[in-house]
Formats: C-alpha cells, sequence, structure tokens
C-alpha cells in the first residue's frame, strides 16, 4: 500500500477523535521526517500550521533550514512562524546538555499553542529511545516508548508505525526536497552514538531485532496499565500527604514487596534516578536526619518516618517588620493577628495562640524564620535555650524546622510561633495590658 493511504488509514484507525477540520501545529526542521509528514497532512486533508525552531547552533546551516522551511509552507499554503532561541546561553545557565536545553527550549514554546502539536517522531526514535531508557536506567513506563499522543501535552505523534528508511524512500520516490542537518552524522550524541553504533551492531545478530522490539513495546504498553493501576493502590496505602510533603512509615516501606520495584516507583516522579534507588533503600536504615537528594526534592530519614519535601526555595528567608498598629500580617509561614485585650489565663492546649505582657514589647516587631544559633527562654524556665536543642526536645523533623517562625522584639525571641512564648514575655499579676497573637499556619 502506498505510504500516503497506509498514513490516512492509519491516521482514522488511530486518532478518530481528530476531526481532519480540526486545527494543528506541526514542528518540522527541515528534515526528511518532518518534511514527508508535511506533505502527507497535505495529502490527507488535515488543517495544520507550520512552526519552525532556529537553535541558532550551525551558524548558516541554521539559517538555510529556516530559509527551507519558510518556503515549504509557501509551497503547501500553510501558515508559517519560527521561534529564534540563545540554546547554548540556556544550557549553561540550566548546567544541561546542549540537546536538553533545545528539546525543552523546544516544547516550552510548543505548549504556549493553543492546540494539539504534532511532531514527526518515527519508529526508529521509538526505538531508540526505550534503548537509551534501558540503559540509563528506568521503570516500565521508559521500555513502553513515545506515546502516540500525550494527553496533557497535546502532542501527537502519527509517524510512529513508519520506519525512518521508508520514510526516505517515500522522499525520493515522490520528489520530496528536505535538507540534512549536519550535526546527525556526530556520535558525540547519546542517540546518534546508539543510532550509528549501538541498533546496527544489534541488527547484524538479530536482524528482525527493529521489528521484535516495536512489537515488545505495544505489550508492554499494554502491561504497564495494568502495572499502573496496582502501583497505585500500593504506594496510595504507604504515603500519607501533609501539605506538600509526603510522609511514609519507615516500617511499612521496609515491608514492602517487591521492594526496588515499590521504592522506584514512590521516588521516580519527584526526581530521584534509577541509580540512587539502592542508596534511598539504604537510607531506610541510616541515622535520624540523613538526606538522599534529587534535583527538585530531599528523602530524609525523621525517626520512624521518611519525608519527601521539595528542596528549600528562597521564600524562607522573608523577614517581615510588625508595627505596633498592624492586626493582621501575611507571612510566607501563614497568618498572624494581634490585638489589645486585658490579660487572662491562655489555654495552655493551643499552641496557635499565645498572650503576651504589652508592657514587655519594643515595637516594631520583627517576623522571620528561626535561623541558626537563635535561643530564647521556654515559658516556664529561667535558663536559655538554643532552638536546636528545643527541636530536638520536640522531635521535629528537619522539614518542620525549616518551617518554623519566630517573632522577635529588641533582637529578644517573643515566640517560637506554633510552639511556645518566651517567658519574659509572659502574663504576670502585674500585667495590666496584654496583646493577643493567633496563627494561622499556610496550607503548605
Amino acid at each position: 500500500m502506498h505510504l500516503q493511504a497506509r498514513f490516512n488509514k492509519h491516521w482514522a484507525q488511530t486518532f478518530p477523535q481528530f476531526s481532519k477540520d480540526g486545527h494543528f501545529v506541526l514542528a518540522v526542521s527541515g528534515g526528511a521526517d518532518s518534511v514527508v509528514l508535511a506533505h502527507l497532512l497535505k495529502g490527507a486533508g488535515i488543517n495544520f500550521e507550520i512552526a519552525h525552531c532556529n537553535f541558532g547552533l550551525r551558524g548558516a546551516e541554521s539559517d538555510r533550514d529556516e530559509s527551507f522551511v519558510k518556503n515549504l509552507a509557501v509551497t503547501l499554503d500553510v501558515p508559517f512562524s519560527c521561534k529564534h532561541f540563545d540554546t547554548g546561553a540556556y544550557a549553561t545557565s540550566h548546567k544541561i546538555s546542549i540537546q536538553e536545553a533545545a528539546r525543552d527550549l523546544r516544547y516550552e514554546w510548543f505548549a504556549t499553542f493553543n492546540t494539539v502539536v504534532i511532531t514527526a517522531h518515527h519508529a526508529n526514535d521509538n526505538i531508540e529511545t526505550v534503548f537509551m531508557h534501558l540503559c540509563r536506567g528506568t521503570g516500565i513506563a521508559g521500555l513502553t516508548g513515545i506515546e502516540p499522543y500525550k494527553v496533557k501535552e497535546r502532542l501527537l505523534r502519527p509517524l510512529l508505525i513508519f520506519y525512518k528508511q521508508e520514510i526516505v524512500d517515500y522522499a525520493k520516490e515522490v520528489g520530496i526536497a528536505f535538507v540534512e542537518d549536519s550535526s546527525n552524522a556526530s556520535d558525540k550524541y547519546a542517540r546518534n552514538f546508539f543510532r550509528h553504533q549501538v541498533l546496527p551492531a544489534v541488527r547484524e545478530v538479530y536482524p528482525q531485532s527493529e521489528q521484535n522490539i516495536l512489537h515488545t513495546i505495544k505489550h508492554l504498553r499494554e502491561v504497564s496499565e495494568v502495572y499502573k493501576a496496582a502501583m497505585q493502590k500500593i504506594v496510595s496505602k504507604l504515603q500519607f500527604i501533609n501539605g506538600n510533603e509526603i510522609h511514609i512509615p519507615v516500617l511499612m516501606w521496609q515491608k514492602a514487596k517487591p521492594l526496588d520495584t515499590i521504592t522506584f516507583e514512590m521516588l521516580y516522579p519527584f526526581g530521584f534516578t534509577a541509580a540512587q534507588m539502592p542508596e534511598a533503600i539504604k537510607l531506610l536504615s541510616a541515622h535520624n536526619g540523613a538526606v538522599l537528594i534529587s534535583p527538585t526534592h530531599r528523602l530524609i530519614k525523621n525517626r520512624n518516618w521518611m519525608i519527601v519535601a521539595p528542596l528549600a526555595t528562597a521564600s524562607n528567608t522573608s523577614v517581615v517588620v510588625v508595627e505596633q498598629n498592624d492586626a493582621t500580617i501575611d507571612f510566607p509561614g501563614g497568618k498572624l493577628t494581634l490585638h489589645i485585650t486585658a490579660p487572662e489565663v491562655p489555654d495552655a492546649s493551643d499552641n496557635n495562640t499565645c498572650m503576651l505582657d504589652a508592657a514587655a514589647l519594643q515595637y516594631p516587631l520583627i517576623l522571620r524564620p528561626a535561623a541558626t544559633g537563635d535561643y530564647f527562654y521556654p515559658l516556664g524556665m529561667q535558663k536559655k535555650k538554643k532552638l536546636s536543642k528545643f527541636f530536638i526536645d520536640l522531635k521535629l523533623s528537619k522539614t518542620a524546622k525549616e518551617k518554623v517562625w519566630v517573632l522577635v522584639s529588641d533582637n529578644r525571641i517573643v515566640w517560637v510561633i506554633g510552639y511556645r512564648i518566651d517567658n519574659r514575655f509572659k502574663i504576670t499579676p502585674a500585667t495590666t495590658s496584654a496583646v493577643k497573637l493567633c496563627y494561622l499556619p499556610s496550607v503548605l
């Protein structure tokens, strides 16, 4: 069957939810895959426009590609848009490879289109991706290949059933011109190394390897649906949500079977790699406060619990000035209300409300996160105590400590908010006026 006829049939059977009258954006680099796909879409009567990324990495060649794709859009009578990127600067600032930077920039731009974006990934791309995931370390999801349609990202890949060679052969057969990216010949990029060195060597031993791998990908995609449902059920029983943290009982985690697989599924969504899983399991038996870090999160051993928490952010360094006439204060840790009242005996069971001797306070007050070296005189004590020791006595986790704020008057801690006031500011028989403070913690 002619490639155009096969494409039309595949579109109708695989993507019945998409009408040909809908509007799509097609990503075109200028290479054979995307240019052929543009012609196939046009031949199928599908309404689309062309988008081209100029990453500025190959000088005149990059400009040549942009000009070629722009002319292609004119030839096919479809709208054209182009985005220029400083890919090198982006890679440097984000400390990632050029390939990763180009990919990130590309998909960030695609996300701005208010429609489905079509890319020209084909069967060989799918095979290469699975091989790379397997060598890098992955779970079952990484072995299911490239999704034909990613719903959340609105990315459509209608060429996944076609091999690279038949796409190139079709271009030559019907006279479709395209340009070659000179960087595709270099093996310095991981994908090119797999494409030029690894997979050809595999084909020499197993001539049918490509077909077999694609069949396995299809099988694993079906198996993964059952796997995901089972894993979600297991993981949900282990995890307890606490604001923006995940808390997992150490003993329950240690008893989970199969331990390696469940550990991977719990931590992979938070940026932890397959190579870190043995260390994560060791952490279950480590000392209190031991930490394992991913690019976005920390896994912390806190006595009988493991805590998955986001990395600390700059918002934790905020300082808020509290004036005498302020009634409500919003700050990163929550909300504080203050009002003058007659002295009364505070409710000892309510740590989020306190009563202070108004005469002992000197304004403005300072509201800030607890800091290293802080100390105060806990209510009922005549000797000072470091907050670090106070937190240990309370058995606070590392992340709970980071969330503690203090109210300060004249460089003296008045209240460790949500925990205890300073003994020097308590209500006494001589107190004639009090300040009542109520704390509403942030939901995060």
